[in-house]
């Protein structure tokens, strides 16, 4: 597959992800949950100090860690 973040393809993303728009969501999702201080869940050594929010949520996703779970967590807006 790969070895650090740095490798990250869309089509790997789309092997645990089967939707393009889903991919998108979850991506998205997790991306500000990292920029709101969540903790990041791949192996930090894999990830280059300046790697962007979103880079970081597509390896997540690629390396099976997020999924579209992430999406039945995410509040209504109104209802929070």
């Amino acid at each position: 597959m790969f070895d650090n973040a740095t490798d990250t393809t869309i089509q790997d993303c789309l092997e645990n992800i089967k939707s393009r728009f889903q991919l998108s969501l979850v991506a998205t999702y997790r991306a500000r949950q990292l920029s709101q201080g969540h903790a990041v869940k791949i192996d930090q050594k894999k990830i280059e100090k300046k790697r962007k929010n979103t880079s970081i949520a597509l390896a997540e996703i690629a390396h099976g860690l997020v999924g579209i779970e992430l999406l039945k967590k995410v509040p209504e807006n109104g209802n929070n």
